[in-house]
């Protein structure tokens, strides 16, 4: 005879309740029959009692992060007017993106406006020719007077004239290191070597 108290004692680990299972059942199967369900986990660690601060505490942790919120504000209003460097500029997204509809293309000029530039130029260069022989006229104008004034000097005291033509070489310093600058060579050949460039890019 199946005792039923057993089956009480264990009813809290079955998915249905003892009571609704007839005692004179009978369960034809090939499997067995699984009538356990999982418990709440009780093994976690129990809450930790709050600890009571000191409000002097509190009020001295409110204060320093108000200082340092004040310091942040002050650093920011004096960089609020140094200029941002042109590297870290950025072009808005909505000027790319009308890049195409505002570029302008190029004129085409007619044939009198190209000559009347052309003219305007043989005539500037004919300008700064005419400036440039000014220059070396009067230059050689200043020349001749002093070269007229150290023989009169020469005439006079032959020591007077010899400390006239002595360089003074702290009034015009003067030092030549080599060329500096030279006209490009035809077909040369460079030799090898490591390049980098550091030549900025400004386009996206």
């Amino acid at each position: 005879m199946f005792n039923l108290s057993l089956l009480r004692q264990f009813s809290r680990l079955a998915i249905c309740p003892a009571t609704k299972i007839p005692i004179s059942s009978r369960n034809i199967t090939t499997t067995a029959a699984v009538q356990f369900k999982i418990t709440d986990q009780l093994w976690a660690e129990p809450m930790k009692k709050k600890k009571k601060i000191d409000p002097a505490i509190v009020k001295a942790r409110e204060e320093r992060r108000r200082k340092k919120l004040e310091k942040q504000i002050r650093r920011l209003e004096k960089n609020a007017r140094q200029l941002k460097p042109l590297d870290e500029m950025e072009v808005p997204l909505e000027l790319l993106d009308n890049f195409s509809k505002r570029k302008r293309p190029q004129p085409k000029l007619s044939a009198e406006v190209i000559e009347a530039r052309a003219l305007l130029q043989k005539d500037w260069a004919r300008y700064k020719k005419e400036e440039y022989m000014a220059n070396v006229a009067q230059v050689d104008r200043i020349m001749g007077a002093q070269r007229r004034a150290l023989e009169k000097l020469l005439e006079e005291s032959e020591d007077l004239y010899n400390e006239a033509i002595m360089p003074d070489l702290q009034l015009i310093p003067y030092e030549v290191s080599g060329t500096v600058a030279t006209p490009a060579i035809k077909d040369y050949a460079t030799p090898d070597g490591e390049y980098i460039d550091v030549s900025k890019k400004w386009d996206n």
